[in-house]
């Protein structure tokens, strides 16, 4: 099956637990069509280059999925059809990398900084 990986920017005034049920919703939407959620990463509240929706911050997520193409589209139809959703970006790829992703190396390198002192 093809490998995605997907980004998800929620509203901001949503819970820490509330934005990581949105994961899980639709971790359970693809395994419903027939595909698997691999690995998923809560990267936090982050604050935007520019608003939307009249936001300025969003709960960003990333989703590392091995999925048949109807599940992908089922999946992202009901992202964009949500409300708590603001934005979507999926890119198919051809092989998923091991570990965690960039942005969440960046915040264990801050981690460690702030150890030293």
């Amino acid at each position: 099956m093809p490998l995605y990986e997907h980004v998800m920017i929620a509203r901001q005034d949503l819970s820490n637990t509330q934005a990581e049920g949105l994961i899980e919703h639709f971790g359970a939407v693809l395994s419903d069509n027939g595909g698997k959620l691999v690995d998923s990463e809560y990267w936090g509240v982050k604050t935007m280059a520019y608003k939307i929706n009249k936001n300025r911050k969003g709960h960003y997520a990333f989703l590392r999925t091995d999925a048949p193409a109807p599940a992908i589209q089922e999946m992202e139809r009901l992202m964009r059809l949500h409300d708590d959703v603001m934005r979507v970006l999926t890119i198919k790829m051809d092989e998923h990398k091991e570990g965690p992703s960039v942005q969440m190396q960046k915040r264990d390198e801050r981690d460690d900084r702030r150890s030293r002192r």
